[in-house]
């Protein structure tokens, strides 16, 4: 057996002494790299250094999850460790074009409502209980905004959400539909701070019963009510004046997505404007992250989930009907919401077992962890992209010639530079 995994052994102190800092190795019967190292990691099952010399880092995490694999040190490191490991985690998951073709029949096969809601489901009905435990007072489960860069995580969150609502230009009476709305960080945002009457549609039961609470406790059901609905069940042709769609767009899927596009479409009234914030590729071409990346997110965070370059969604809502008036990257921003919330659950972790499984807990630091490492690396990308239902009478004020067509929207960005509002919860 010694001399079977001899060249493997050699293979991986190899790997170790081109990493960008110091790790060290056990396994049943050995040992690999400096003892001192302040970054360490026991393999239960001596098979795991197989994975670990070809970067098959979404194994890695598997074997944690199950507890065959043990991490000492910080989170910072072993990303440091695990993003030179990966290589390059988007060339790897580029896809042959006839196995695209294949993926792409198989997700739309495997899409349903039902099957939509159940995958929805088993990561937002994990506990409320667990994402309070590191997520900020509002719960909001996105990409923060740091503007300025000394903004805490609630005050970041605060600046996210009124940038969106500066981005649809909100404004009293407004009829606005929250798509995905979470916790109702945003719905409560916008009729608090800029009047509007707001619906949101989620498909988590916990998150209903959330904002259901918020909603009656601020006695504010004369503006404001959540419903347990897929977008695509509701009956309100043209009746709202702004769509904000935050986090759900990842959920649609790449072959649904001109369709998820139009039915945005007919829910808005024309000039009506939709702000869509969600997660996009880094490559144009891959199905997802390789090193097995991919697959770690799929089975133990979000099954179903599925991301798209961001030419490929702005496309979709041009197929979709709607004109593109401004796009934004806040890549940075998610890199250092996801190190805050993976701080926080460090900072609670006795908790966070007290409220769920092991496994969940170990799930989730690497989820967290990882996440900011790829947005860091430009892996991931984070988009708002406003778009605007042709038909439109132009913003208020605004003289139009005869046949000219505007949305609600100024061409200038000046509304959009601004400051979180005091918060009154």
């Amino acid at each position: 057996m010694r001399s079977a995994i001899s060249p493997l052994i050699a293979a991986v102190e190899a790997q170790l002494l081109a990493l960008p800092c110091s790790l060290a190795l056990e396994w049943p019967g050995g040992r690999a790299g400096a003892a001192s190292s302040p970054l360490r990691l026991k393999l239960r099952q001596r098979e795991l250094l197989g994975r670990l010399a070809q970067g098959r880092i979404g194994d890695l995490a598997d074997a944690y999850v199950r507890g065959d694999l043990e991490i000492e040190g910080t989170l910072s490191d072993l990303m440091l460790v695990a993003g030179a490991l990966a290589g390059d985690p988007v060339a790897r998951g580029v896809q042959a074009r006839w196995l695209q073709c294949l993926m792409g029949w198989r997700a739309r096969w495997r899409r349903s409502q039902a099957r939509d809601a159940e995958q929805v489901r088993a990561h937002y009905d994990l506990g409320d209980e667990f994402f309070a435990l590191w997520l900020d007072p509002l719960r909001v489960y996105s990409c923060a905004y740091f503007d300025p860069p000394t903004l805490s995580l609630a005050q970041a969150q605060e600046a996210k959400l009124e940038l969106i609502c500066r981005k649809l230009q909100l404004a009293p009476d407004m009829r606005l539909l929250d798509v995905g709305c979470g916790w109702g960080g945003l719905l409560m945002w916008a009729v608090r701070h800029h009047g509007v009457r707001a619906v949101g549609l989620t498909l988590s039961r916990h998150q209903h019963a959330h904002v259901s609470r918020l909603i009656d406790d601020a006695r504010l059901g004369h503006r404001a009510e959540v419903r347990l609905l897929d977008y695509r069940d509701l009956r309100a042709a043209g009746q709202f004046d702004r769509i904000a769609s935050v986090g759900m767009f990842e959920h649609v899927g790449r072959a649904r997505l001109a369709g998820y596009a139009n039915r945005m479409r007919g829910l808005l009234r024309p000039g009506g404007l939709l702000l869509n914030h969600g997660i996009a590729a880094g490559g144009l071409d891959h199905a997802q992250l390789g090193a097995g990346m991919g697959d770690f997110i799929e089975r133990h965070i979000f099954p179903g989930g599925e991301l798209v370059h961001v030419s490929v969604a702005i496309r979709a809502l041009a197929q979709g009907g709607l004109e593109l008036l401004d796009a934004e990257n806040l890549r940075p921003h998610y890199a250092r919401t996801l190190w805050q919330w993976s701080a926080r659950l460090e900072e609670k972790m006795a908790a966070a077992r007290r409220v769920t499984t092991e496994a969940t807990v170990r799930a989730y630091r690497l989820y967290l962890a990882g996440s900011a490492m790829c947005f860091e690396r430009g892996w991931l990308a984070l988009y708002q992209l406003l778009a605007a239902r042709p038909g439109g009478q132009g913003a208020p004020g605004l003289r139009l010639p005869a046949g000219a067509d505007y949305p609600d929207y100024p061409f200038t960005r000046r509304h959009m530079l601004c400051e979180a509002r005091p918060s009154d919860h």
